[in-house]
């Protein structure tokens, strides 16, 4: 036999990159969305709604959701009490660290035991930095324990 290495199929595929990778054809497919993006910016909003809802129908999937946070501050701009329900159904909040108080030590500990994972130089700034915001999108449940908890140990707290 001579000095020439017989490399198998497989290891050959991976050495010529053009092959491995769909025949060197990548920088056409990148041309191929930007086309594709420039054609969408021409479309109506009515059109874009249409292909949404064809792409849920081929692909199986729902886009309810994201639709539906973009139609929440649409309707909060809409005439008549449309905004005044979204207000009053608040379902999470903020708990806000308005004063350290005189117990510094305490009110650490009690920020460190609301939010997991805190250090102890990240609650000592945050109780120090005050006023801060604790912890965001809890529960009123939640944000009245915190709040409860971080009050007795002398800070001021408020939900927002």
């Amino acid at each position: 036999m001579g000095s020439e290495t017989k490399l198998s199929g497989l290891v050959a595929t991976g050495l010529n990159f053009p092959n491995a990778f769909g025949g060197g054809n990548w920088r056409k497919n990148m041309a191929d969305t930007d086309k594709l993006v420039e054609q969408l910016s021409n479309l109506s909003v009515l059109e874009i709604a249409g292909l949404v809802k064809q792409l849920e129908e081929k692909w199986g999937v729902s886009a309810a959701a994201p639709v539906a946070l973009a139609a929440g501050p649409a309707a909060a701009g809409a005439p008549g009490g449309a905004a005044a329900p979204a207000a009053e159904e608040k379902t999470t909040f903020d708990v806000i660290l308005q004063e350290m108080g005189a117990n510094k030590i305490a009110v650490i500990k009690e920020v460190r035991g609301a939010v997991p994972g805190l250090g102890l130089a990240d609650a000592k700034a945050l109780v120090e930095g005050a006023p801060k915001t604790i912890k965001e999108g809890v529960t009123k449940q939640e944000a009245d324990d915190i709040k409860k908890k971080i009050e007795a140990a002398g800070a001021k707290v408020e939900i927002k």
